[in-house]
């Protein structure tokens, strides 16, 4: 059975092919159902990142309005902003 290449790279697809090929079908069986659980497990935590993103980006609107409402909020350009932020003088 071939090995990786030296740069590491990974094989053409179609060797790939002929390595699963060339298992038992008991073994192919196997890979499947292992590559399968892996998908599943890779989505999941997937959407798991995607929902904590949405969370966070719904919390920092949540504070956002809330700074709006309280008066609190720095109002200006966004040049002006920055400014303020970073103590330029215009």
């Amino acid at each position: 059975m071939p090995t990786l290449n030296p740069m590491n790279q990974p094989p053409p697809f179609q060797t790939i092919i002929e390595w699963v090929e060339a298992l038992s079908e008991d073994e192919q069986d196997l890979l499947f159902d292992l590559i399968h659980s892996r998908r599943i497990s890779s989505r999941r935590i997937s959407s798991r990142r995607i929902s904590s993103r949405r969370q966070a980006i719904a919390q920092s609107a949540v504070e956002t309005l809330e700074a709006v409402n309280n008066g609190t909020a720095k109002r200006g350009t966004a040049a002006e902003i920055m400014a303020d932020i970073f103590g330029d003088e215009e």
